[in-house]
């Protein structure tokens, strides 16, 4: 009878086995994800278990407009022994490091392919990427058709090789491929706004209670700070239906196309764009006061009014507004802001009014309603 010795062969095999395994594992995990901000996360936790010689993994994407300087805001970053974190989605763009701050990731996005370096060998490594530690950066690009494009950021003491490299790849494809439709999914075909199917979850998320050092405000609590940081505004292109009938659906559509892109123009990045159909669209703004959020919405319908449509040559939009508040449902929300766009129509068109104002001043009568003090229902 004789003994069956395993050859390193077998045991690199076995190896290969497990790191397939391992992979899969993680793939379904990510694939099973819905939660947008929440996949990058994933993501970079995946890859640092796979990879067991490294230090951290970031997910860091490229955010801001096009025709300006864009930054990078990290969406998922892992480390050995610590929990996963990322940057808020509000981080004011001007504290985030710009594209040319990281030369590595710069040339992995452009040429499309995995870079490495030794930054201990690279006398010419910018300020932002010294001192960060761990001699060896790996960088790999997210290939997206649909999103914000990004790469993946491993950095290690030592180098990695390619051979295990290869299984990261692998993952980042797939990723790449559900990324892009899950944002398909989440988009509406003609703006590229989010649509409507997106909306309920985030504004859910947006009318929680705060979370303060990991407890949830009490009952008592949320009365007394009913605000939650959040505006609602709801758009209507005023007199839609005259375009379609007087030049057309295709530059109907246009004029849709063009009002979303001077929404984009208009917003910050981490404002929430939504078209809902038709000429309405949606949007749920972020921070500031009631006198904010109205500038902000202001500054869009200047926009949108002074833009030299073509042949259509001036639209104009009405638009309601109103503060999102804890236990809020998106419907209640959105038919408190639509009252504002009723009014807006009924006033005159090619205004802006809030809703809680439209309280304050008798223009619309709610039972029992305290606006800026604790409820309106």
């Amino acid at each position: 009878m004789s003994a069956v010795i395993q050859s390193p062969t077998d045991s690199q095999s076995d190896d290969r086995v497990q790191v397939a395994e391992e992979a899969i594992s993680h793939l379904a995990s990510l694939t099973a994800q819905r939660d947008r901000e929440q996949l990058d996360v994933t993501l970079a936790q995946g890859v640092l278990d796979l990879l067991n010689v490294t230090s951290s993994v970031g997910v860091y994407r490229l955010v801001g407009r096009e025709d300006e300087t864009r930054h990078w805001l990290c969406s998922g970053l892992a480390r050995r022994g610590q929990l996963t974190i990322s940057d808020p989605p509000w981080v004011d763009l001007d504290s985030l490091p710009v594209f040319s701050d990281y030369p590595t990731r710069q040339q992995a996005m452009e040429g499309r392919s995995l870079e490495q370096i030794d930054e201990q060998a690279d006398d010419a490594l910018p300020v932002a990427q010294q001192n960060e530690g761990d001699r060896y950066v790996t960088v790999l690009p997210l290939l997206v058709e649909v999103g914000l494009p990004g790469i993946l950021e491993v950095r290690s003491e030592q180098p990695l090789a390619l051979e295990t490299l290869r299984p990261i790849q692998t993952l980042l494809r797939v990723f790449g491929n559900f990324q892009n439709l899950l944002e398909s999914s989440q988009r509406d075909t003609l703006t590229g706004l989010l649509n409507r199917q997106t909306f309920d979850a985030t504004f859910l998320k947006a009318s929680m209670p705060v979370v303060a050092d990991g407890l949830v405000e009490t009952t008592v609590e949320r009365r007394a700070t009913a605000k939650t940081g959040y505006w609602l505004g709801v758009v209507d292109i005023d007199h839609f239906k005259r375009v379609n009938d007087g030049f057309g659906h295709l530059i109907g559509d246009e004029v849709l196309v063009l009002v979303a892109r001077i929404m984009r123009q208009s917003f910050r990045h981490y404002d929430r764009l939504y078209r809902f159909g038709g000429e309405e669209f949606v949007v749920l703004l972020r921070g500031g006061t009631e006198e904010d959020a109205k500038a902000a919405f202001e500054r869009f319908r200047t926009n949108v009014e002074s833009y030299l449509f073509p042949q259509v040559k001036t639209v104009t939009i009405s638009l309601g507004f109103t503060e999102v508040q804890h236990q809020d449902t998106p419907s209640q929300a959105f038919s408190r802001a639509d009252q504002g766009v009723y009014q807006a129509k009924h006033q005159g068109r090619n205004r802006v009014l809030c809703y809680e104002g439209l309280v304050r001043d008798g223009v619309i009568k709610v039972e029992g309603a305290h606006v800026g003090d604790v409820e309106l229902f």
